[in-house]
């Protein structure tokens, strides 16, 4: 969802660095080819995640959830020299799919590619972290947190996708909806937790930026 007018949002793109070539390839056959593409970060939101890995340099990053690996080239682009990005997903159809691109990228020797659990995962991963990109299952954002936080490098940044989840988390919570209930508690913790220091951006569908002390 986004929060914009359209105008604005058109302006906003237009003024923002352009996509590489190799991401709106990824960005057509994402679209065309894959279900569910609106989970795709896209041009804007890429060109924002990779401008906060530059600034950070991370010697060594966490994505949890690829999806087709858009996001995790654009987190690519910042890595210190020889950093390393690790990348979850549960989903093995799209293994090949994404490893098509890290091949053809200037990162396929940065990218370590993991399939499963990542609540499963996470902790097999014996590195801390300076950057951490959470766009996974909702449900899960609070137990994330509780396995990355003591793995996070101090200055170290979680990068959370979707904590606005369409508006849905100031409106009234439906019985059923497991999504906005852990997405709610996830805002509160990362809010009231004083190891960090936390904002949200209204970034499309909201984006936490969160900081650890």
């Amino acid at each position: 969802m986004d929060f914009l007018p359209d105008k604005i949002d058109n302006y906003i793109v237009a003024h923002s660095q352009k996509e590489p070539e190799l991401l709106a390839r990824l960005n057509r056959e994402t679209n065309q080819k894959i279900l569910q593409p609106r989970m795709l970060s896209g041009h804007y939101q890429g060109r924002l995640l990779s401008l906060l890995s530059k600034i950070i340099r991370p010697k060594t990053i966490l994505e949890i959830g690829t999806y087709t690996g858009y996001s995790a080239l654009c987190l690519a682009e910042g890595l210190a020299e020889n950093g390393k990005i690790h990348t979850i997903d549960v989903n093995e159809e799209l293994y090949d799919f994404q490893r098509e691109y890290f091949e053809a990228s200037a990162y396929s020797s940065n990218i370590k590619q993991y399939l499963g659990d990542a609540v499963e995962i996470i902790p097999q991963i014996h590195e801390n972290f300076d950057l951490v990109f959470i766009d996974a299952d909702k449900p899960n954002y609070p137990a994330y947190f509780d396995l990355i936080i003591n793995k996070m490098n101090p200055g170290g940044v979680i990068l959370s996708d979707n904590v606005l989840w369409s508006g849905k988390v100031v409106e009234e919570l439906k019985p059923d909806d497991e999504s906005t209930k852990a997405l709610l508690m996830y805002n509160e913790m990362l809010v009231n937790d004083t190891r960090v220091e936390t904002v949200i951006l209204p970034v499309r569908d909201g984006l936490t930026l969160t900081r650890k002390k």
